[in-house]
């Protein structure tokens, strides 16, 4: 990385004073949240190599809203709730487990003094956050070079427009990524980052958040970097249970490297490096998760950024590692992977969103799901044969059940066949499981204060000449 320190610009000027070029859909300073964050319409205009890393974080130099601009409109969707919920009448609990406390003010809307006007979502209120931090203030001066269309944009701008809402000082933000694509994310952020070699963001978010608890450390990952070459690097960090987040962006391949198969491609991918087609078993990244021990395991995608926005304050709001897996589409070489989850024409039967104490239900409540025995199934809530008494109700707190669902709707060749007349499973979307427990950072320091209080404050040099010592001449 580069020792030079890039000024973020002022007034849509670059530092040498050219205009700087059109952001795509989702970035731009009056841009909304709204699904089309991934269209193939996001930027074509030319790009720069970053000139490299960050040496400090730089804060705008007015925090008011830029003369000339407005606040969004927002789509009807978005005016009316904070994203997709339970049937109506279930009690929500007091709050999930191992949560930390908000650092930052309360949400508009909330308290006493709230007017009678629509509830907005969390972050869809304004670009305001806490310490008066804007979404402006989060962007580097750097242009972002993504593929024009690519999801990378959408989870980008929602990280930006989630920041300014936490209430962390700036300069304790710091986003460490690995290879691949999602490895150019430190550059497009004005924080300190680190742009860090294969599937080692973990090693370095570790050392990171063990040595100066008080840092807001986010790990950005891809699909081949984390589970690839990272692999055994990403599942050490889930079980110590570091107090970081870690975006996986999943493509389902290898996009930066220009199209070879990943470790969560599908059997019988045809692909650049798989011309004939892949005979690897893919991984589940929610499984490994899982399997590993993780704290906080969730799951969201790039085309539902209001989701997206919520289970990113999910797992930074969790005191331990947060784990969120996002569906990411990778236009160039992958391109609809997952559509038949995030696209509105078939979203609803194959999207499954869950919430903490919930009955699970879908498409538009006519359907829902049951247990039997160990099987999840569909059941017909038009029927007349079932009701919403008889769905699964989704417990965050249960490893057993998050094994179950991190199942759902994962099929490969050599897998049981269901029936064909049983309907297909959804995806499950949301908090698949979080529970509290002891964070590595908290145990280490304890620890050593402990070992201090029995044997007093080590001494180095001391220890060095301690012993039977000799010098060689």
């Amino acid at each position: 990385m580069s020792d030079k320190t890039p000024t973020p610009s002022q007034n849509g000027q670059t530092p040498d004073g050219t205009k700087k070029p059109d952001l795509p859909p989702g970035l731009a300073d009056d841009g909304d949240d709204r699904e089309e964050d991934t269209s193939d319409e996001a930027s074509e205009s030319g790009t720069k190599n970053p000139d490299g890393g960050r040496d400090a974080g730089h804060a705008s130099e007015s925090d008011q809203q830029p003369p000339g601009t407005k606040k969004p409109d927002l789509p009807p969707e978005l005016a009316g709730g904070d994203g997709e919920s339970g049937e109506a009448g279930t009690k929500k609990p007091d709050g999930p487990p191992g949560a930390k406390k908000p650092a930052g003010p309360p949400s508009p809307g909330s308290g006493d003094d709230a007017d009678d006007g629509p509830t907005l979502p969390p972050g869809y209120s304004g670009d305001g956050g806490g310490d008066g931090l804007s979404r402006e203030d989060f962007q580097s001066d750097q242009e972002v070079r993504w593929c024009p269309g690519c999801g990378d944009y959408a989870i980008l701008s929602t990280v930006q427009r989630l920041l300014p809402d936490l209430g962390v000082d700036k300069e304790n933000v710091v986003f460490i990524s690995g290879i691949g694509c999602a490895g150019r994310f430190p550059y497009y952020m004005d924080t300190y980052g680190l742009h860090g070699i294969h599937g080692r963001a973990p090693a370095l978010a570790t050392g990171l958040k063990t040595s100066n608890p008080e840092l807001d450390v986010w790990v950005v990952t891809g699909d081949g970097d984390a589970l690839s070459i990272g692999g055994n690097h990403l599942i050490h960090v889930l079980r110590r249970n570091l107090d970081t987040q870690i975006l996986l962006f999943n493509n389902e391949i290898y996009g930066l490297t220009k199209g070879q198969y990943s470790p969560t491609s599908e059997q019988g991918k045809v692909s650049k490096s798989t011309p004939h087609g892949s005979v690897d078993r893919p991984f589940n990244p929610v499984s490994v998760a899982l399997g590993a021990d993780a704290s906080f395991v969730a799951r969201t995608m790039d085309r539902d950024p209001q989701h997206m926005k919520s289970m990113m304050r999910a797992a930074h709001d969790h005191n331990g590692t947060g784990f969120l897996e996002i569906y990411q589409n990778c236009n160039i070489f992958n391109d609809g992977a997952f559509f038949e989850f995030t696209e509105q024409e078939t979203k609803d039967d194959r999207a499954l969103f869950l919430e903490h104490g919930a009955p699970m239900t879908f498409a538009d409540g006519t359907k829902g799901i049951r247990l039997d025995t160990l099987q999840p199934k569909v059941i017909d809530l038009e029927s007349g044969n079932w009701s919403v008494d008889d769905c699964l109700v989704h417990d965050e707190t249960s490893p057993e059940l998050a094994t179950i669902l991190g199942r759902m709707s994962w099929q490969e060749e050599g897998d049981a066949i269901p029936r064909l007349d049983e309907p297909p499973l959804p995806r499950p979307f949301g908090v698949l499981h979080r529970t509290e427990r002891p964070t590595y950072e908290e145990q280490v320091h304890r620890q050593i204060a402990d070992v201090t209080t029995e044997k007093g404050p080590g001494d180095l040099d001391a220890l060095l000449r301690s012993g039977e010592t000799w010098t060689i001449e």
